[in-house]
């Protein structure tokens, strides 16, 4: 594999890129994960989001358990060359593993004193029954 286009983005110290997954024609930001080098070649060579576990330290598919693939249509690099973005069609409309359609679920209400946090997406299925 000619790596010369995996040379242009701006890995951390631990060979990271933060990657932000978009979902197609809704632009609703999914999710944010890592990639390591591997987990985006092998984003490019199936079409669908392969990200690194930091938890796991070890490659995830993302779907591989519940079935929620992303088809990746575009992959994008930042100005900065340091933030990976993709824009994906999400299987199932779920990407969190809450079960809802994005992980960024929790909406911020009222103010520096009395803030608090709102969950504003519902639960479309329970996870319970896509994972183990």
């Amino acid at each position: 594999m000619n790596g010369k286009w995996l040379n242009k983005i701006k890995w951390d110290e631990s060979g990271l890129v933060p990657v932000i997954a978009q979902e197609v024609g809704s632009n609703d930001v999914l999710m944010f994960a890592w990639m390591n080098r591997d987990a985006l070649a092998r984003t490019v060579e199936l079409g669908e989001a392969v990200y690194w576990s930091r938890s796991r330290k070890k490659l995830w598919h993302k779907g591989e358990e519940s079935g929620h693939i992303q088809k990746v249509h575009e992959i994008r690099l930042d100005c900065d060359e340091d933030v990976v973005l993709l824009k994906v069609e999400q299987v199932d409309s779920i990407a969190c593993h809450t079960g809802r359609h994005s992980c960024f679920f929790q909406q911020f209400a009222g103010d520096a004193k009395d803030g608090e946090w709102l969950t504003v997406e519902p639960v479309l299925k329970d996870p319970e029954t896509f994972y183990k």
